[in-house]
Order: C-alpha cells, then structure tokens, then sequence
C-alpha cells in the first residue's frame, strides 16, 4: 500500500539549549520493541538530505537509511545508478518530491516500491520564479525548497511516522515518541528564527539560487535570487545589473553564497558594490563546509547570518 500525503548570541544559545537536541537528540532514539538488528531495520530510501534526517530521527535505529544524492553532489542534477533504481524495488520505504529530481520521480515509477511518501502531494507548493525574486513571476513551475520552513518539515515526519508504523506496527510507540521530540525540536527552531527575524532593518536578501522562497515567507522576509529556482544556470548580465540596483536600494549589506554552488558570480557583485559575503545553506546536503552537522545547526546559522547581515534587532 502507498502512502500518498495523510542576537545572534541568543540563537546560539538556542542552539545549545532546545537544539541540545541538535546534537543529543540522535544518540538517543527510543529502543525498539522489535529489538532491530542491522539485518531486520526497515530499510528507506530517501531522494534527499532533509529527508535523511527527518526519517533517521523519525526511525531511530529501527531503521537503515539510503540518500540517492551523495553528500556533496548537487540534488537538482541527481543521476541514478541502475542499482540505485533497482534497489528502490525492495526498500521498504521511499521518501521523495515529484517534480524535483526527475531522475527520482522516474525510479519510482518504474520500481513499484511498497511504499511511498511524495511530500508534493499534501505540501503546499510556491510558485518558483524566473528572474530569482520570490514574487512577481509569471510562472506556474513550483519551487521545490520546502524543507527551509521548519513546518514543513513537521508535517514531513508525520507523515514518515505513519509510514513507519504501517511498515513494523511493533515499533508504533518509539515511532510515535521520536517524531514527538523531532516536533518539539522544529518548532524550537522557529520560534528562535522569527524571534530573531521579526524585526530587521533591511528586508530584502541576496542569494546565489532563489531557494529561500519559504524561508522567506515564513520569517517575513524577501528573497532576491541572483539566479531562479536552478542554481546552474548562468544569470544574464541584466539580472546582475537588477540584482546589483535592488542591492544598492535597499542598502543591503552582504550578499550570500552557498556551500554546494560556486561563489563566483555572488563575490563579483559584493566586490564591484563594495558589500560583505556570507554562507546562506540551503540544506540540499550536509558537506565538511557546513556551518553544523544536521538540519537544525544549519538553519540556527541561517538564522545567525541573516540576523547580522539585516540588521535586526
């Protein structure tokens, strides 16, 4: 059966306090009913990075995870190995975003897998935008980067949750209990985010890709991406020039590179305008360049960074 959709000092001590989590909460997972071996752990696939981890904390350690996308390879061009797709057959489970890896939405059609979880059919999807800015654009493509809104992601682990509990009903209970600490961890995260974000002098901030579209909304900011919703495509010399003016504008302050995407082009426009650079982490994976080593270290430095480059209070 498938499953179908059912100030800166402050964020840093968030971090360490209710994101003890961000270090502690994987180590100590609820023990399994079923006394899970490496041989019997449900075995799922996952397309992504953020999914990796909602599932690994989700499952604890009555599962064995698989990310189709190798850390530090980018997600938008994943390419699959025949194995990969063949292995998607006897998984247990797969997680995964029709509409962003095609290469996966493909597998999948072709594996059969006993069960799936799109988190496109029951997420509600932004519009992506052409020229990088997160509104305005005529576009009917979506953008894919809703891991970057917390909540997103809770809706996420409980849908992994219900998942894992149809797959081995034995564990229901230490299902049910790590996604309730998951849960109380995301919305940590969001509450120290919008504290730190609620009021900042600049609005508007400059990124490689526009991949914060929900970042964005969530924190009642405005994304300007140098580039749209695929980070290699090259940006026109117009659209650097819109970028540089909207920069100059709004007196932005820095303009942010990411881990997985040359910074190039984002240090050419800081140069010739005078500005600073900082990271801004999608989270499309986990890499030794990161600033953590899981999804809530991650966001609470996107949050840390954009707290100091918007001058809020």
């Amino acid at each position: 059966m498938k499953i179908w959709g059912t100030p800166l000092a402050i964020l840093a001590a968030g971090c360490l306090l209710s994101l003890s989590a961000c270090s502690a909460y994987s180590d100590a997972p609820t023990a399994s009913a079923s006394g899970s071996t490496d041989a019997t752990k449900l075995q799922v696939a996952v397309a992504f990075y953020p999914f990796e981890f909602v599932v690994d904390r989700v499952g604890g350690d009555q599962v064995a995870v698989e990310n189709l996308t190798a850390p530090g390879a980018e997600p938008h061009d994943l390419e699959l190995t025949p194995q990969q797709v063949a292995s998607l057959s006897t998984v247990d489970l797969v997680v995964y975003q029709s509409g962003f890896q095609p290469a996966v939405d493909t597998a999948v059609q072709q594996a059969h897998p006993k069960q799936t979880i799109d988190t496109a059919s029951f997420l509600t999807m932004m519009k992506a935008s052409q020229d990088g800015a997160d509104t305005g654009s005529s576009t009917s493509a979506e953008d894919p980067h809703t891991w970057l809104d917390p909540t997103n992601l809770v809706t996420i682990a409980e849908h992994v949750r219900d998942a894992l509990t149809q797959a081995r009903p034995a564990d229901a209970q230490a299902f049910a209990d790590n996604t309730a600490r998951l849960v109380d961890d995301l919305n940590g995260l969001d509450t120290t985010l919008k504290s730190e974000l609620t009021t900042c002098a600049i609005t508007p901030f400059i990124t490689s890709h526009a991949a914060f579209g929900y970042f964005a909304k969530r924190y009642g900011l405005t994304q300007v991406g140098i580039n749209g919703v695929e980070p290699d495509v090259e940006p026109s010399a117009a659209r650097i020039a819109e970028v540089q003016k909207i920069a100059e504008a709004n007196h932005v302050t820095t303009i942010f590179f990411e881990t997985l995407v040359s910074p190039v082009v984002s240090e050419s426009i800081a140069n010739d305008l005078g500005l600073k650079t900082d990271v801004l982490d999608p989270l499309e994976g986990i890499t030794a360049d990161s600033r953590g080593t899981n999804y809530l270290e991650v966001m609470a430095s996107n949050g840390t960074a954009l707290h100091k480059a918007n001058q809020c209070s």
